[in-house]
């Protein structure tokens, strides 16, 4: 069997992995480093371009149970991504240069892989079973007239913005204080306090900030990526009870609770790079220098990369696209990743790690796995088959998940019964690969 997967992002190379394993001749087709986009760096495989955090590895948590499932489905993203972890209390985060050498390396050791390097123009199949494309929401123009030759002009867009990262030891510590919320994990990350005064300033030089001009941009941000400066239009409170919020922090140096909080988390295992959650922006490079170093803790601070804007691709996927990921009118042909709409790294690898398993198993004459509304995996696929009302992003949360038999008020408890249900539905499904 051979097949062609186009694009080395979280989805691709999950798609990869799942077919060579299987013993399917795999052509990766890969436009780095001959080109990179917007948001990319490096010329190794599987980059992570924002936040180096995958989320929560709580399995009672929607991003832990679907990493659960991952694991349970063989997943290469989260086998990786724990090996490359740096200390993120709850969350798993990974050393992004490690995670991405590690996940190339490991491509590159099977001899039925095939690595091309050329900017894709086409989703031809000829010459292969089947065709998986994850070119990723940063698809390049050379191959947009392939998606209006199937797609017509049903692109959906919004606007993705990812963080700041500054040099660890350009902080100023005494300004600075070692924490996790509530106490969780080993105090992992690096808390910026402000107080009051230091807070107004600080958000009244933000919501003046000069951004990047961008066409339609107000229209199509998505909430799960809000931009600090947008957020901060919103009320002179919102980004407190967002990504600066103080609750469940405490100096204990000096004994008192701050009135606003940055936190700050490693970016690699070596700790000498810091990300700044929740500050995605669109601010221009010199104002973000500028802003940002009202925060006391990064007064002097050294940013070794600023936040950028860059524009997001998705598909009309529901009208397209069936549970398998697979395109109605053509059954060589699948799509994955954030071009589907599923938001995030974990959805993305999951998106590419179905295409893959349902691809090979169609194309062997075997009848398609079919994963569970009760599984995040399958309200996943349900969420880019099923036809209604205006189609958007979506992350995985217990939401999309089918209804549970009893009602249960205790939220906590509710969520450990869709965790156990899903577990033991994803384990059946799980004999049959």
């Amino acid at each position: 069997m051979k097949v062609k997967v186009i694009g080395g992002g979280f989805a691709g190379c999950e798609a990869c992995y799942q077919l060579l394993k299987r013993g399917v001749d795999v052509t990766l087709v890969e436009m780095k480093p001959l080109k990179h986009s917007p948001a990319h760096n490096l010329d190794t495989l599987c980059e992570v371009v924002c936040s180096n955090s995958f989320k929560s590895d709580d399995v009672n948590t929607s991003s832990g149970l679907l990493k659960a499932e991952m694991r349970l489905l063989d997943s290469i993203v989260v086998r990786i991504a724990e090996l490359t972890r740096v200390p993120a209390g709850n969350a798993l985060a990974v050393d992004r240069y490690a995670f991405s050498q590690q996940i190339t390396a490991a491509l590159n050791s099977y001899p039925n892989f095939h690595r091309v390097e050329e900017v894709a123009t086409s989703f031809s199949t000829d010459g292969y079973d089947f065709v998986i494309v994850a070119t990723g929401p940063l698809t390049d123009d050379a191959l947009i007239p392939a998606f209006k030759q199937i797609f017509g002009e049903e692109f959906l867009y919004f606007f993705d913005a990812v963080a700041p990262i500054v040099t660890s030891e350009s902080i100023d510590y005494d300004s600075a204080f070692q924490a996790s919320r509530y106490g969780k994990g080993d105090a992992d990350y690096l808390n910026c306090p402000m107080n009051k005064e230091e807070y107004l300033n600080f958000y009244e030089n933000l919501v003046a900030a000069e951004t990047v001009q961008l066409k339609d941009f107000e229209n199509n941000v998505f909430e799960g990526c809000m931009p600090i400066e947008v957020m901060a239009k919103r009320g002179v409170d919102t980004v407190r009870f967002g990504p600066l919020k103080p609750v469940g922090l405490r100096d204990e140096r000096k004994n008192e609770k701050p009135y606003a909080v940055l936190q700050l988390r490693k970016e690699n295992a070596d700790g000498t790079l810091y990300n700044l959650v929740g500050f995605q922006t669109n601010l221009k490079y010199g104002e973000q220098k500028r802003v940002f170093s009202l925060i006391p803790a990064l007064a002097n601070a050294e940013f070794v990369r600023y936040g950028v804007m860059h524009r997001n691709t998705f598909i009309n996927a529901p009208k397209f696209l069936n549970r398998y990921f697979q395109l109605k009118s053509n059954p060589k042909l699948f799509f994955a990743g954030q071009l589907t709409g599923v938001e995030g790294y974990m959805e993305s690898t999951l998106s590419g790690l179905v295409a893959a398993i349902q691809g090979y198993r169609l194309a062997s004459g075997l009848a398609p796995l079919e994963f569970s509304s009760d599984t995040l995996t399958g309200a996943l696929c349900d969420h880019i088959s099923v036809e209604y009302g205006e189609y958007s992003p979506m992350n995985s949360n217990f939401g999309i998940l089918a209804p549970l038999t009893e009602k249960i008020r205790d939220k906590s408890l509710r969520k450990a019964a869709y965790a156990d249900r899903a577990i033991q539905a994803m384990e059946q499904i799980a004999i049959n690969l």
